[in-house]
């Protein structure tokens, strides 16, 4: 069942998402060589709190952390832990609060150091095709629309690996509502998009073949060919004509760019 938000519970959500931006952000100012995943895990538990909201991945089906790290070839729900990063890693931190009862939820990779121009170019196409999607989130429109122009800018302009076994989805009172929304699929097809449908919209896009597998700690999810793996996510709200994003990447680009530890190659031109 899709649920539809209120002008003021979109406000509501929109400061959600704004804070997992403004954690991100936080993540962006200590990202080096050297730091553990578990040291960011403990400072995204204890930035979240000390904001008036809680984890929303903490204890969700059992998860057992905060947030959800995953490095290099691990797709998304990589567990934190204790190895050090390095050198031409590159990390999607994805985050989820619950603040006065709603969900915010999306996702960011940084790369540390240079990890080359082809992973720079995968980079900079899933973001591109996050925002591409995110143009086709608009009342009237279908989410087939959303998925299908994510699919044409990462598989057949660039050969990339479209994951199709992990999908976005409606976000509200519940950190995951109806509809899916994949990264691939046809135009015109699949759930029509009406004003007030609240959404995460996330690709997840390998620099080689689309087949993933899921460790044995049952969420860990990695390029079945361990190439590299590349997830965004933005939290929208279907309007006519265009799409409101209410979570802020500019929170999170303004330290990254500070940061002398991440690259972040050529600039990237976002629609306005």
């Amino acid at each position: 069942m899709i649920h539809y938000k209120t002008s003021a519970e979109v406000e509501l959500m929109r400061d959600s998402a704004r804070l997992v931006s403004k954690t991100l952000a936080e993540v962006a100012k200590v990202l080096k060589p050297g730091v553990t995943t578990l040291e960011l895990d403990k400072l995204i538990a204890e930035f979240i709190r000390d904001n008036d909201a809680v984890p929303s991945f903490l204890n969700y089906r059992g998860y057992p952390f905060s947030s959800c790290i995953s490095v290099n070839d691990v797709v998304v729900h990589g567990f934190p832990n204790a190895q050090p990063l390095r050198e031409g890693d590159i990390i999607s931190v994805d985050i989820g609060v619950i603040k006065k009862g709603w969900h915010g939820d999306h996702a960011y990779t940084f790369a540390i150091g240079d990890p080359g121009p082809q992973v720079m170019q995968l980079i900079r196409v899933t973001k591109e095709a996050l925002y591409k999607g995110i143009e086709k989130a608009v009342a009237g429109g279908r989410v087939g629309d959303i998925a299908f122009a994510i699919q044409e800018h990462t598989e057949k302009k660039y050969g990339y690996g479209v994951v199709r076994e992990l999908v976005g989805h409606g976000l509200g009172k519940h950190l995951h509502e109806d509809p899916q929304v994949p990264n691939y699929g046809r135009r015109g097809t699949g759930a029509k998009l009406k004003e007030g449908l609240v959404l995460a919209i996330e690709p997840m896009i390998n620099l080689g073949k689309r087949e993933v597998y899921t460790e044995s700690d049952g969420w860990t999810v990695r390029t079945s060919d361990h190439h590299p793996s590349v997830h965004f996510e933005h939290d929208v709200c279907v309007k006519k004509g265009h799409a409101d994003i209410l979570s802020d990447y500019s929170i999170i680009e303004v330290e990254e760019l500070k940061n002398p530890h991440l690259f972040t190659g050529q600039a990237i031109e976002l629609p306005s």
